[in-house]
C-alpha cells in the first residue's frame, strides 16, 4: 500500500459487481481503500455493494455501503448526506455506474432510450449536483467519470443510447471541469475500451456471439491490438491516478484505456 488517497473520502458509485468476477466499480472500490481512502460504496443492489465491503474490511480498509438508484435525485441527496454524516467530507466522487442496451435508433425503444439516458448521464449531472457544493465548501476535491470509447468511435454493435451517453459524459466532464477550475476541483473521463467484466458478459453476448459468452470474449481479444481485452484492474488504477494529488494539473481530460483500440480504422 503506498497511501495515495491517505485521509481521503471517495464515494464510489455502481460499486458491487453485476455477477461473479471484477466489475470496474468493485475494483476501484478495493483498490481505493488499500490506498488509504475511506470508501462509501454505493449500488442499487446493496448485497453486490457488500460484497465490496467484506473484501475492504477483510483486508483492514475502511468502507460503508449505502444502496441507491443514482438516476433518483432524491436518493442521490440523501445518499451524499449519509457520507457527510459518516464522513464528513468528500474528496473523490468515482461515477462508475452505467448500463448497455443493444439496438439503433429504429430497433431501441423509447423507454429503452429513457432508461440508458437516465442510468448512465442523468446520474452523473445528480452527483456532482449534490457533490460539488461540499467539494467547494471544502476548497477541493475530484471526480472521475467512466465514458467509454464507444463515445468516440463505432464499435461493431449498435447501442445508440449507449454510445450517445458517454458522448455526452465527455462534453459533461469538459464542462464541469472548466467550471470548477480555479475552486481547485477536477473533472475528468476514462474511456475504457474492450473489457472483460461481468456486465460485458451480461449484456454483449447475445450481440456478438448468439449468448455464447466463451465466443464472444475470443471475438473481443482479437479485435484488440494487444490480443486481449483489458480487465477491471486497467480501469481502477487509471481512475486511482486521476483520483490521487499525483493529478492534480489534469482536469477535462479523456484517459483512453483501450490497449490501442482506437489506434486502428478497422
Amino acid at each position: 500500500m503506498a497511501e495515495r488517497l491517505k485521509n481521503k473520502v471517495a464515494i464510489v458509485t455502481g460499486a458491487g459487481s453485476i455477477g461473479p468476477g471484477w466489475g470496474n466499480g468493485k475494483a476501484t472500490a478495493v483498490l481505493f481503500a488499500r490506498e488509504g481512502a475511506k470508501v462509501f460504496a454505493v449500488d442499487i443492489n446493496h448485497a453486490a455493494a457488500e460484497e465490496t465491503q467484506a473484501i475492504i474490511d477483510q483486508e483492514g480498509g475502511q468502507c460503508t455501503t449505502h444502496q441507491t438508484d443514482v438516476s433518483k435525485a432524491e436518493a442521490v441527496r440523501a445518499m451524499v448526506e449519509h457520507c457527510m454524516s459518516t464522513y464528513g467530507r468528500i474528496d473523490i466522487l468515482h461515477n462508475n455506474v452505467g448500463i448497455v442496451e443493444v439496438g439503433g435508433c429504429v430497433e431501441a425503444s423509447e423507454e429503452s432510450w429513457d432508461r440508458v439516458n437516465a442510468v448512465n448521464l442523468k446520474s452523473i449531472f445528480l452527483t456532482c449536483k449534490y457533490v460539488l457544493p461540499y467539494m467547494e465548501q471544502q476548497g477541493g476535491g475530484a471526480i472521475v467519470n467512466i465514458s467509454s470509447i464507444a463515445s468516440i468511435r463505432w464499435l461493431g454493435v449498435p447501442y445508440v443510447s449507449y454510445s450517445a451517453t458517454k458522448g455526452a459524459i465527455n462534453q459533461m466532464t469538459q464542462s464541469i471541469a472548466v467550471q470548477y477550475a480555479k475552486k481547485n476541483i477536477r473533472v475528468n473521463a476514462i474511456l475504457p475500451g474492450f473489457m472483460n467484466t461481468p456486465m460485458v458478459a451480461k449484456s454483449l453476448a447475445d450481440a456478438y456471439a448468439d449468448g455464447d459468452v466463451e465466443k464472444m470474449i475470443e471475438v473481443r481479444n482479437n479485435l484488440c491490438p494487444m490480443g486481449k481485452m483489458g480487465d477491471a484492474w486497467d480501469v481502477a488504477h487509471a481512475a486511482l491516478f486521476l483520483a490521487s494529488d499525483e493529478a492534480k494539473y489534469i482536469t477535462g481530460t479523456e484517459l483512453v484505456v483501450d490497449g490501442g483500440l482506437t489506434c486502428k480504422c478497422v
